[in-house]
């Protein structure tokens, strides 16, 4: 059964930094591409970024490039979001997921994590 499970989530202050993991099974992370979404409360779900499996290619959305970096780890089946620069509008929840193709569509997602709260106060 294809697992992703979500770690490292919590409350942090505006300009800080958080770091999410995201453990995958083997047969989910050899094949697929990893993305990272979030949904703030009443709001729809956003894409934040993607990584592929093979390159290590990252894509972002605008709100995020050059304060969120994705990155993987082939040998553990883990992939990292490292938020800096944190702001009271990235609180959300997070959640990884995989997808056959590097994308930034949700509904091209297969597979997809529990989420993870992270809350960045002001």
């Amino acid at each position: 059964q294809v697992q992703l499970v979500e770690s490292g989530g919590g409350l942090v202050q505006a300009g800080g930094s958080l770091r999410l993991s995201c453990a995958a099974s083997r047969h989910t992370f050899s094949n697929y591409a990893m993305g990272w979404f979030r949904q703030a409360p009443g709001k729809e779900r956003k894409f934040v970024g993607v990584i592929d499996w093979k390159f290590g290619i990252d894509l972002y959305a605008d709100d995020v490039k050059g304060r969120f970096t994705i990155t993987r780890d082939n040998a553990k089946n883990t992939i990292d979001l490292q938020m800096n620069s944190l702001k009271p509008e990235d609180t959300a929840v997070y959640y990884c997921a995989a997808s056959p193709k590097v994308t930034a569509l949700d509904t091209e997602y297969e597979y997809w994590g529990q989420g993870t709260q992270v809350t960045v106060s002001s």
